[in-house]
C-alpha cells in the first residue's frame, strides 16, 4: 500500500473525509435512493443527554423498528466518539451507524496529524458538517439527527449539542433529548433536572426518562426482564468515556418498577 502525496496547496490536512474524497471519490457520493415509503429502512428512536456536577450522562433504548415492527431489540445507538466525547444516534439506522464510524475516525485522524484532539466545540463542528453532507438522503426519507455531548477539559463542564437535519447545532446548557419518544423523554428529564446532579441521580433519571419515553411511544424500547435486555447508558467525565455497567442499569430499572408498584401505579 503506497501513501498518498499532495502538494502543500492541495493538502487536505487533518480532515479524514476530505482525504477520502481525494482518494476515493466514489466512495463518499450519496446514493441515489427511492422514496422512503418503498423501503423497509430501520429506525432507531430515543437517546438522551444531560449534565451533572462532573460531566454528562448519555443514554439510548435498544429499539429499532421497520414501520410498525420491531426490526431489532438490541441495537446499540450510545457511542464513545472519543476519549471524551460520546455521540447518540436516532433516525434512518444505517446511514447513523455509518456516519458514527466516519466521526469516530475522523476525530482519531485529526488527534494524528495534529498531535492534539480536537476542541469540544470543534467536535460539534465537525459533526455538523456531515449530517449537513447527508441532507440529500434526509429528504428523501433517511433522515440522521444524532446527540453530541462530551466533558471539555478547558471549561471544566459537560456540555451538550443536538442537531437538525441541515447540520444545524445548538448547544443546550442542562439536558436535552431527540428520536420519537423524544418528547416525553424531556418532559421527564425537566420535571427531575437539578443543576450539580450527582453521577447516580441523573443515572436514575436518565433511565426514568427512557421508561416515560417507552410507556407512550410504541417506537422506543423499555427494559425487557424477560430477554435481559436494557437502555444503553453512559457517562463522560475528565476521566473519559465510562459505560454504565449493564448490572447497575438492570438494577436500577428493578428499582424504579418496584417504586411504581409501592406507589399504587402500573409499572
Amino acid at each position: 500500500m503506497t501513501l498518498p502525496l499532495f502538494a502543500p496547496f492541495d493538502d487536505p490536512g487533518p480532515d479524514f473525509a476530505s482525504l477520502l474524497r481525494r482518494t476515493h471519490p466514489d466512495r463518499r457520493q450519496p446514493a441515489a435512493a427511492a422514496p422512503s415509503g418503498s423501503l423497509d429502512v430501520r429506525h432507531g428512536t430515543t437517546v438522551v443527554a444531560l449534565r451533572f456536577a462532573d460531566g454528562v450522562v448519555m443514554a439510548g433504548d435498544r429499539r429499532a423498528t421497520e414501520g410498525h415492527t420491531i426490526a431489532h431489540r438490541t441495537m446499540e445507538k450510545v457511542f464513545p466518539a472519543d476519549r471524551h466525547s460520546a455521540v447518540a444516534i436516532a433516525g434512518a439506522a444505517g446511514p447513523a451507524v455509518e456516519m458514527v464510524r466516519l466521526f469516530q475516525t475522523q476525530l482519531e485522524h485529526y488527534e494524528k496529524v495534529e498531535g492534539v484532539a480536537l476542541s469540544l466545540e470543534g467536535k460539534a463542528n465537525q459533526l455538523g458538517q456531515m449530517v449537513r453532507e447527508h441532507l440529500p438522503m434526509a429528504m428523501q426519507g433517511l433522515a440522521v439527527v444524532p446527540l453530541f455531548a462530551g466533558y471539555d477539559i478547558g471549561r471544566g463542564i459537560g456540555r451538550i449539542f443536538n442537531y437538525d437535519v441541515t447540520g444545524g447545532h445548538y448547544e443546550e446548557t442542562e439536558h436535552s433529548a431527540t428520536g420519537s419518544g423524544g418528547r416525553d423523554a424531556r418532559t421527564t428529564i425537566k420535571l427531575g433536572y437539578r443543576d450539580g446532579m450527582a453521577r447516580d441521580d441523573a443515572v436514575e433519571l436518565a433511565i426514568e426518562a427512557l421508561y416515560e419515553a417507552a410507556d407512550e411511544d410504541s417506537a422506543t424500547g423499555g427494559p425487557d426482564l424477560v430477554r435481559g435486555i436494557y437502555p444503553l447508558v453512559a457517562t463522560v467525565t475528565a476521566e473519559g468515556f465510562d459505560p454504565v455497567a449493564e448490572d447497575e442499569v438492570a438494577a436500577r430499572f428493578a428499582a424504579l418498577i418496584d417504586r411504581r408498584r409501592a406507589e399504587g401505579r402500573r409499572p
